[in-house]
């Protein structure tokens, strides 16, 4: 068998490691899945014979090109509408540790958000370091930085990463119980129990291609969610960028997708993309398992 093959195969061993690197990272499986891809090509094009630790070797690879990927302009445009499935509830397995880091990403997805607000250098010292363990110095190469300033980035991101979470931030479980005592209220029309899931303040903004609205205030967002009772009694629970959300299907056709911000027990804030053609471009429908 050849060097590369060789390389080939040890590469492939790697990749389910390296996907849960950079969808951490990234909080998208599009965008890390090109990351993976450009470590590949550079490592084909790399004297293999001058790698000491393939493993470190590619850990900083894929971090190198996520922080240029975070650090990119368009990364800043909005969030996120990449839809995946709701994450089943965790099980106790001894499953290959890549594959329990990447069931840890599912359960933990809220998360997602609050690395967010982290700079692009604390989110790479922060996830290396607290989620997947590897050493300052494996760190410190990814970001071209000393090992002591890596520390510190991890620490202030750990800090930074408590804070949000501590308080407001519901747990995966919570956020599903809200969503669907939404789904069940506004099915019913039940404007009572839709004002109790909504803070005063919130707010809703839906984009439909050729339009966009705002609704604002609990009073508003519940009405609208009444007229709209037909499409919670189609809708199924999903995650959106990592954030909490349904998606909703009307004759096997995914019609809208829809995210809640979420703070202190209450929905501050929904967003909705009824956009068909951006629907589309998101392959919803495959995510969802639905007939071609």
């Amino acid at each position: 068998m050849t060097d590369q093959r060789i390389m080939a195969r040890r590469f492939e061993t790697a990749r389910p490691r390296l996907l849960a690197i950079a969808r951490r990272l990234l909080s998208s499986t599009a965008d890390a899945e090109d990351a993976v891809q450009e470590a590949w090509l550079r490592l084909s094009r790399s004297d293999v014979s001058a790698i000491d630790n393939l493993d470190a070797w590619l850990t900083t690879v894929v971090s190198r090109v996520s922080l240029d990927i975070l650090r990119a302009p368009r990364r800043t445009r909005e969030r996120s509408w990449e839809v995946e499935p709701w994450p089943a509830e965790p099980r106790s397995t001894a499953d290959d540790p890549a594959v329990a880091v990447e069931r840890t990403d599912q359960v933990t997805a809220a998360l997602v958000v609050v690395l967010d607000a982290l700079s692009p250098a604390e989110r790479v010292a922060f996830v290396l370091h607290d989620v997947f363990g590897r050493p300052f110095e494996e760190v410190a190469d990814a970001l071209d930085r000393s090992p002591e300033a890596a520390r510190q980035l991890a620490s202030r991101a750990r800090r930074r990463v408590r804070t949000a979470t501590d308080p407001g931030r519901p747990a995966p479980q919570q956020a599903r119980r809200l969503i669907d005592a939404w789904l069940v209220a506004a099915e019913r029309g039940d404007i009572t129990a839709l004002l109790t899931l909504l803070d005063d303040g919130a707010v809703l903004r839906a984009d439909f291609g050729t339009s966009t609205q705002v609704v604002s205030g609990a009073e508003a967002i519940a009405g609208q969610a009444v007229l709209s009772r037909r499409l919670a009694a189609h809708s199924t629970p999903v995650l959106i960028g990592g954030r909490p959300g349904v998606a909703a299907v009307l004759d096997g056709r995914v019609v809208s997708i829809m995210a809640f911000n979420l703070a202190d027990g209450a929905i501050t804030g929904l967003d909705v993309l009824a956009d068909p053609e951006q629907l589309e471009a998101l392959a919803v429908a495959t995510v969802l398992g639905l007939p071609g």
